[in-house]
């Protein structure tokens, strides 16, 4: 679009004097730029050990923070809104006032049809099941069939303390539970799926992974049989002689239903597919870098900057509690692909002006003066347009504001300030 309809537009601009505005620019372009001077001294050995030293020194900073990024959401609440919003004032109220927070996680115990009435083991294990989970940090409470049907065993038994059991026997087990529907979310309709419902008191990410954890070293340690329940099923009906104890080994914990349950499989998705997406990335601009300048060390000299800013941006998160989800996973791709430009535009301009016969520091010079001037300009205007995002009554967007905002001036600078690198690629190309 830039490439066709910028010079369709230009043709129709015409110049009162172009004569007077072409020797005006000439002019100017003849006066000396003290800043376009010192940043093209970063060409000689000894200010560039120095930019080579912050420059490391960033990464370093950059990467051990970064470590701290989250996967998921870093904060209680909804993480689109502020935290002062009504919603997240009132989720924290429920979570501090009541048992029974907004966020739920559920596990189903996938069994086989009526154990809840007939087997005692399937029950029992449930039961156990679920006492581990209410005693693992951040749950606030677990509800579960089993835990129903205690309580009604003793309101059975006059209310009495000693009857909060599960009951061994199946009439009295039917008892127990015969007046609990499917609409309760506790059973389904053949009793084969008994989902156990555990509410926590956030969703953080640190949270979530650890009762995911949690759930998976129980479901190793409690899973009863080897469960490949359609041809189990079919197999037990066809052997008359089976017993009833052999069917009774059957269970199997399934990860996850309700909205942590969401989080956790897409926090999971998320932590596998950043490496890959950052390599796929990088890796198309290194290749089409290498084909279209047939030079490593200019290549080099494009995507160096871009991997200090692509740190500095995760530790930014660290530090501003912005979390690695399925909405800031294509910013961070997004701001190493625009911040190629920068480097690509300097760049080209500094190979042509090498290939003229120019020394380093003069063709440094000259390019700061004409695509270094673009370049700025276009990442404080990319800067102040998303920058007003941080006044945004949206945390999300506030976020977002903050994070493209470094991102955009970072790999300015970066590309700016770094590109004395290209001392290699004169080397190659006197």
């Amino acid at each position: 679009t830039n490439l066709i309809l910028l010079p369709v537009l230009l043709s129709w601009v015409h110049l009162r004097n172009p004569h007077a505005y072409r020797e005006r620019l000439l002019a100017k372009a003849h006066q000396k730029s003290y800043l376009w001077d010192f940043l093209a001294s970063f060409t000689e050995p000894s200010r560039a050990g120095l930019a080579i030293a912050v420059a490391v020194a960033l990464f370093g900073v950059g990467f051990w923070k970064a470590q701290d990024m989250k996967i998921g959401d870093s904060e209680p609440g909804v993480p689109e809104l502020r935290p002062d919003s009504r919603y997240n004032r009132d989720a924290v109220l429920i979570s501090e006032k009541f048992s029974l927070g907004v966020d739920v996680l559920t596990i189903v115990g996938e069994t086989i049809p009526n154990a809840c009435t007939e087997n005692y083991n399937v029950m029992e294990t449930i039961d156990r099941f679920a006492w581990n989970m209410a005693n693992v940090e951040g749950v606030q409470k677990v509800i579960t069939l089993p835990m129903v049907a205690k309580v009604v065993n003793s309101g059975w038994n006059e209310g009495n303390v000693k009857w909060q059991i599960l009951p061994r026997d199946n009439y009295v087990m039917r008892q127990a539970i015969g007046d609990i529907d499917t609409d309760t979310g506790l059973l389904n309709g053949d009793c084969s799926a008994m989902p156990i419902m555990v509410f926590t008191s956030d969703h953080r990410a640190e949270t979530i992974a650890r009762i995911v954890n949690r759930v998976k070293e129980l479901r190793e340690e409690l899973n009863i049989g080897d469960v490949s329940f359609g041809m189990e099923h079919q197999v037990l009906e066809e052997m008359a002689g089976a017993s009833e104890e052999a069917t009774s080994e059957s269970l199997r914990f399934r990860l996850a239903t309700g909205n942590v349950g969401v989080m956790a499989a897409t926090n999971e998705d998320i932590a596998a597919a950043e490496k890959p997406m950052l390599l796929l990335v990088y890796g198309s601009i290194i290749l089409l870098c290498l084909i279209t300048y047939r030079t490593i060390l200019g290549t080099l000299t494009i995507v160096l900057p871009l991997v200090v800013v692509s740190t500095l941006a995760e530790a930014l998160m660290a530090v501003y509690g912005i979390g690695l989800k399925v909405n800031t996973l294509p910013v961070v791709a997004l701001g190493v692909g625009i911040g190629v430009d920068y480097g690509i535009y300097i760049y080209n301009r500094l190979d042509i002006l090498l290939k003229e016969g120019f020394t380093l520091r003069e063709a440094y010079y000259r390019t700061l003066r004409l695509t270094g001037r673009a370049v700025i300009f276009t990442g404080f205007t990319l800067g102040a347009g998303v920058g007003t995002w941080i006044f945004s009554p949206l945390q999300f967007q506030a976020d977002m504001g903050i994070l493209l905002s470094f991102i955009f001036l970072a790999n300015m600078v970066g590309a700016i300030v770094l590109l004395w690198l290209a001392s290699g690629v004169y080397s190659v190309n006197p």
